[in-house]
């Protein structure tokens, strides 16, 4: 059969290692999975099918170092997964039978007790059988914190199959954010990672969840999956008619040919695998000194973090060899195998340039992705002033009638929190940002006191926001940084912990907001809400060390992030807080929900990227911008990349309306939801679409990026001066702040948001 493209050249800078116990682990497997069921019989496979995929040998490549018990138990693991995916597929997927599949999913965590000795079901299936087997073979070895993780991995990876079900059923194709993210759950990547710690070691517990521990393994999940995609294109597509396969989204999503598709995707793969050696190396010994981190912990980071390398190069080769991919004249850039001969020393330059720069020719439209173009931006480049495309929004904008009398409460709040007097902002800016009509759009519904607190919100993390790069970035003060950062944090109790004294604007707005925001709150609220607000000001160092490497972002890592920077947490978290126990927790992490949530806060904060280009890239040096990250990603101009990011947000979008008229009436159905519930999560819904045209709105109507504005405005360095002086006579004084807290519903929480650019 002729393959559809030819497989582009893979960046692979890792040499695939053999393990010496491959035959025990075949012979295991094939064993094993016939005492399963898995084999003849089963409707699925046959012994010859198990073979010819050769499960044994993809685990012997992706874990080289293991012992021959640990092999076959991992090898094992595999086997079931494959099956359980292609028996999904035979009995599911090519009858399009929803609910069964769903009662299929139902009862497969039941076979994942977090106790050990917890009693599970009668097997129904091979499926069940081996997932029973595997997890009472395999947890006694694993802490809790781990065994959480893996469950939770190994339900995304299973559950998450109803979402490619529902897009064959539909016949929709995702976009490129949606399928990312989707992709992780699904394609089971980060359950492999699970897997790379039993091999290898387990990561420790306290910073599991931290931020470079997840890129590791989000970069991971991403490089395994988009590499999948590009060797199982033409059986999956072509032969099986599925719609959940990264080529075919960006050959949707560009409107281009396969083959030019094909080289986006492994642009991709490719900025993925220098995302991961980035974080590897310089995030993660970062994190291991701020946690202070033993030996024995370092070590077992650094042992995980080579065996997610390990998996990766082994995967390749897997594919390279497995009947179960197209794998014909595949070509992998290599350091440490450059041809050799007459003739060849061009080459072997080539190859080098490859292995340094990602690429050693532009064979797409835009360009391929290199190492270094990240670290080439010229700051402070006229570009102005931004072009504003037809912005798509079908959601009516409604306003608040309390916007005067928010406004000039705004105006005093910012004078007695100190905000005017430090040298960042003052009255002009204040006038120009007009935050007030943001959150009169956001919520048209809130009460006076509700609206005075929503705009308090946005002035002071849009202040935070302007604060951290003028005040530490151009100072490269990362030290500074961190500690306001940690300062922040204790302005937030959740319990009764003692609240520093304020020693800045920032801590003394940031105490005020929370005592309000919080008085009524359940500790668990407090707790999700400091989370939120945490990540927000985490996310601004994180930009801040970004523009001290003057390295632009990679794709993925910039949208994800830019909901940490923009605070979307922080939105969507309050605005739940006033739903209680009517809407069950569950509906919040299901996976449709999720996507509501994402395509709305991504279309948000790529709105905010359009208008604020000028201003960002031309006045204040910035590198945050999604415009930016496209042109420097494609190598292209602000037109083109402009063009791109509008498509973007427009699908994003369009994925928000088809969750609410499609998926979310399943959820409800799947969940039983009563009519109360119903009407809440319509209520919710209302909320984000009026949150989005209010923003919409606000950024079409204020002077902050304006050309106009921005040229006659100086824009210079903060000066190191002593402490901000008082304000002028007239004007408020610092005390005790003068609202008392006020009585609002969950409608009126959604706009105590985000920072803007």
């Amino acid at each position: 059969m002729t393959q559809p493209f030819e497989l582009p050249h893979f960046y692979m800078p890792y040499p695939a290692r053999l393990n010496p116990h491959l035959d025990e682990a075949r012979a295991h497997s094939t064993a094993w999975a016939r005492e399963m069921g898995m084999l003849e019989g089963s409707g699925v496979w046959e012994q010859s099918d198990l073979e010819a995929h050769d499960y044994g040998l993809l685990c012997a490549y992706t874990h080289p170092d293991c012992d021959g018990p640990a092999l076959s138990l991992i090898t094992d693991w595999y086997v079931w997964v494959f099956f359980f995916d292609d028996h999904f597929l035979e009995i599911f997927k090519r009858s399009q039978d929803r609910a069964g599949g769903k009662a299929y999913l139902d009862r497969l965590p039941m076979f994942m007790p977090l106790d050990s000795g917890a009693p599970v079901p009668e097997p129904q299936n091979p499926v069940e059988a081996g997932l029973a087997d595997l997890w009472a073979r395999t947890v006694p070895a694993m802490s809790e914190d781990w065994r959480k993780r893996f469950a939770i991995a190994t339900e995304h990876l299973l559950n998450e199959s109803l979402w490619e079900l529902s897009n064959i059923n539909e016949g929709r194709i995702a976009n490129p954010v949606e399928y990312i993210e989707m992709r992780r759950k699904v394609g089971g990547a980060p359950w492999s990672a699970g897997l790379v710690e039993y091999a290898t070691a387990e990561v420790p517990a306290a910073v599991s969840r931290a931020r470079p521990l997840r890129v590791l393994m989000e970069t991971f999940s991403d490089g395994v999956h988009l590499r999948n995609d590009l060797f199982s294109y033409q059986r999956e597509v072509e032969d099986e008619g599925e719609l959940s396969n990264g080529v075919l989204v960006l050959e949707t999503f560009f409107g281009c040919p396969t083959q030019e598709a094909a080289e986006h995707v492994n642009d991709i793969l490719t900025s993925r695998l220098h995302q991961f050696e980035h974080t590897a190396l310089t995030e993660v010994p970062a994190l291991a000194l701020e946690h202070g981190l033993t030996p024995g912990e370092v070590a077992a980071i650094a042992a995980y973090t080579k065996g997610l390398q390990d998996w990766q190069s082994g995967g390749h080769e897997w594919h390279l060899r497995s009947s179960r991919y197209m794998n014909k004249n595949a070509r992998t850039t290599t350091p440490w195998s450059a041809p050799t001969g007459l003739g060849t020393s061009a080459a072997g330059l080539a190859a080098l340039l490859a292995s340094a720069g990602g690429s050693a020719s532009a064979t797409t439209h835009f360009g391929r992705a290199g190492r270094l173009r990240p670290y080439s931006h010229v700051p402070f480049q006229k570009v102005g002033p931004s072009l504003i495309p037809d912005i798509y929004m079908p959601y009516e904008l409604q306003l608040s009638p309390h916007l005067d009398t928010a406004r000039a409460r705004l105006r005093d709040w910012t004078w007695e929190m100190g905000i005017l007097q430090e040298g960042v902002w003052d009255e002009d800016k204040l006038r120009a940002y007009d935050l007030a009509l943001c959150s009169a759009g956001i919520d048209p519904d809130a009460s006076e006191e509700a609206l005075d607190l929503s705009a308090g919100w946005l002035a002071w993390g849009t202040y935070g926001d302007d604060y951290y790069p003028l005040v530490y970035g151009h100072r490269r003060d990362l030290a500074a940084a961190r500690l306001t950062t940690a300062r922040l944090s204790d302005c937030m109790p959740v319990h009764d912990e003692t609240v520093p004294p304020a020693a800045n604007a920032m801590e003394r707005g940031l105490i005020d907001l929370w005592t309000r925001t919080t008085a009524r709150m359940s500790t668990a609220h407090r707790e999700r809400l400091k989370d939120a607000i945490n990540r927000m000001t985490e996310s601004w160092v994180w930009e801040l060390i970004n523009q001290s490497q003057n390295r632009v972002p990679d794709p993925v890592d910039y949208l994800e992030m830019r909901r940490d920077t923009f605070g979307s947490d922080l939105t969507l978290g309050l605005c739940r807080m006033g739903h209680g126990p009517a809407v069950p927790e569950e509906i919040y992490r299901s996976g449709p929900v999720r996507s509501l949530e994402n395509a709305a806060c991504d279309y948000a904060c790529l709105l905010n990227d359009v208008f604020s280009y000028q201003k960002e890239i031309e006045y204040e040096g910035e590198i945050h911008n999604a415009i930016l990250v496209v042109q420097n990603f494609f190598g292209c101009d602000y037109p083109t990349a402009l063009g791109i990011v509008n498509d973007l947000m427009t699908q994003r979008m369009r994925q928000f309306e088809h969750v609410v008229a499609h998926e979310l009436p399943i959820v409800y159905d799947d969940f039983d939801l009563s009519t109360e519930a119903r009407q809440i999560m319509r209520d919710y819904v209302a909320d984000l679409q009026n949150w989005m045209s209010g923003i919409l709105n606000w950024h079409r109507s204020v002077d902050r990026y304006k050309a106009a504005y921005l040229g006659g405005r100086t824009h210079g360095f903060l000066p190191d001066r002593p402490p901000a002086p008082l304000p002028p006579l007239g004007a408020p004084s610092f005390g005790a702040p003068s609202f008392g807290a006020p009585s609002f519903g969950a409608s009126a929480l959604l706009p105590l948001l985000q920072p803007v650019s």
